[in-house]
C-alpha cells in the first residue's frame, strides 16, 4: 500500500533553487545575476508589458491595418458578355475559361456581367448572371444556366 511518506515528485520535475548572492565563487555573486544598473537591476522592478527599453515599440513600427478580408470568400472569376463575344466556342463555362487562362486556376464561381453587346447564340453555365446580361444573352439567342 502506497503512503504520503512514499510519494515523490517524478524524475526531473525538481530542480535546487539558484542560491544568488553568496560570493563570486559561486558564481552568482556580486550583481546576483542581475545584470548592472538600471531598472532590471532593483527591487520591484515593473516595466510595462511591451516595453522594448526605450526604443520605438514594434507595435508603434507596425503600419494600422485597415479593412477586413473575409477568408470564407469564395473566389470568383468575373466575365463581360463583350468578353463572351471574343469567345470562339458554343457552350461556356468555368472549366473552360480556366483552360484557355481567361480565368485563374483558383476560381470557384463564375459571374457574368452586363457591360458590351453580344451577337451570336451562346451557351453560359455560370453562378451568377446580373439581369442585364442574362437580358442579353437571351436577346441574342442564348441559353442562360445557373450552376
Amino acid at each position: 500500500m502506497i503512503t504520503l511518506e512514499d510519494l515523490k515528485p517524478a524524475e526531473g520535475s525538481v530542480s535546487k533553487s539558484k542560491r544568488v548572492g553568496r560570493g563570486r565563487s559561486s558564481g552568482h555573486g556580486k550583481t546576483s545575476c542581475r545584470g548592472h544598473n538600471g531598472e532590471g537591476q532593483r527591487s520591484g522592478r515593473s516595466a510595462k508589458r511591451g516595453f522594448e527599453g526605450g526604443q520605438m515599440p514594434s507595435y508603434r513600427q507596425m503600419p494600422k491595418l485597415k479593412g477586413f478580408k473575409n477568408r470564407f470568400a469564395l473566389k470568383t472569376a468575373e466575365v463581360n458578355v463583350a468578353d463572351l463575344e471574343a469567345m470562339s466556342v458554343d457552350t461556356i463555362d468555368l472549366a473552360y475559361l480556366i483552360e484557355n487562362k481567361k480565368a485563374h486556376p483558383s476560381c470557384e464561381v463564375l459571374r457574368v456581367l452586363g457591360n458590351g453587346e453580344l451577337k451570336k447564340a451562346v451557351t453560359v453555365k455560370a453562378s451568377y448572371f446580373t439581369p442585364s446580361a442574362k437580358e442579353k444573352i437571351e436577346k441574342a439567342g442564348g441559353k442562360v444556366e445557373l450552376v
